[in-house]
């Protein structure tokens, strides 16, 4: 067995074939040789996901990025990076060659990536699967903060309440978020001033979630926060950490003493729900927290209605 297991470590290790494991923070882990000479890492490194990205790009390397702002093409990709268990793409690089890439993804969110070459097939044939590719990120992602927007966020809730139902006991919580008084901050400083907050309470928020979370912009100053396997006392915990983040950040590099609040309701499922009834209720607990003072976070209490149980 030990000598099955040395061959195919060495057949992992020497194969064209790009294999790399990512732990649930998104860094990287394992990396055969073919992957580590793609993106130029040498034999023991375990950077994030995006610090690879951005190495590369610096350094004219790896993977072919044509955004013109690099922050909101990994923010974007972010967003859905690793939220359903298998994803199959194509993305070229900076050398020329194509990939054919998929990602598989267990429940605890360690991610595998396995990419193939597949630079001969025809230019045309290529081309017209990738303006496919980003036609589709295009109607995932909400345009002025590069996260995922409302019809991703709601279709991942969809799957995973779908999840929830086959497993007893799961836990799921949703987690909506709105920022104070954010009427005041456009009078104050403009709609530039506004967008800026707005994209830097989306940059906070994907700085510290899990993979296995899913967060996108939902209208306006609303967000919304999905999180799989997470029970109501770990989920408030964690919003309130992220609230305290935003209470002492600056979102306006030019106004230094400029800061802002969040508010946010945070709901966990029951079986029978909906995207709907689970988004209802984080929804009304949202409205407490605005009522009650803002920049807080209040936790639903609301039980199902027994019509709405399955």
């Amino acid at each position: 067995m030990d000598k099955t297991r040395e061959q195919f470590a060495d057949l992992v290790e020497h194969s064209d074939v790009l294999l790399a494991v990512y732990d649930e923070t998104d860094r990287l882990r394992l990396a055969n040789d073919a992957f580590r000479r793609t993106f130029h890492l040498a034999p023991g490194e375990t950077p994030t996901w995006t610090e690879i990205m951005r190495r590369n790009h610096t350094a004219f390397k790896g993977t072919a990025i044509q955004a013109s702002d690099l922050e909101a093409w990994l923010t974007s990709t972010q967003s859905r990076r690793g939220k359903t268990p298998f994803r199959a793409y194509e993305t070229d690089l900076v050398d020329g060659r194509w990939l054919w890439m998929t990602e598989t993804v267990r429940p605890n969110g360690w991610m595998l990536c396995i990419a193939s070459e597949i630079s001969d097939l025809r230019r045309e044939e290529r081309l017209l699967r990738q303006d496919r590719d980003l036609a589709m990120r295009a109607a995932q992602t909400d345009e002025l903060t590069s996260t995922a927007n409302r019809r991703f966020v709601f279709g991942r809730l969809e799957a995973l309440i779908k999840a929830a139902a086959l497993v007893p006991d799961s836990a799921l919580s949703v987690c909506l978020f709105d920022i104070d008084l954010f009427k005041s901050i456009n009078d104050r400083f403009g709609h530039q001033g506004g967008d800026m907050v707005l994209r830097h309470f989306t940059n906070l928020v994907h700085g510290v979630i899990r993979r296995t979370d899913c967060f996108g912009r939902i209208g306006g100053e609303e967000f919304m926060l999905v999180m799989p396997g997470s029970p109501a006392e770990n989920s408030v915990v964690f919003v309130q950490h992220l609230l305290a983040q935003a209470r002492t950040a600056h979102p306006l590099p030019d106004r230094p003493a400029v800061s802002y609040t969040c508010s946010a309701g945070v709901a966990t499922y029951q079986p029978g729900d909906t995207a709907a009834t689970i988004y209802g209720r984080a929804d009304r607990a949202l409205y407490r927290a605005k009522t009650e003072g803002r920049d807080r976070v209040q936790l639903s209490m609301e039980a199902l209605p027994l019509a709405g149980r399955s």
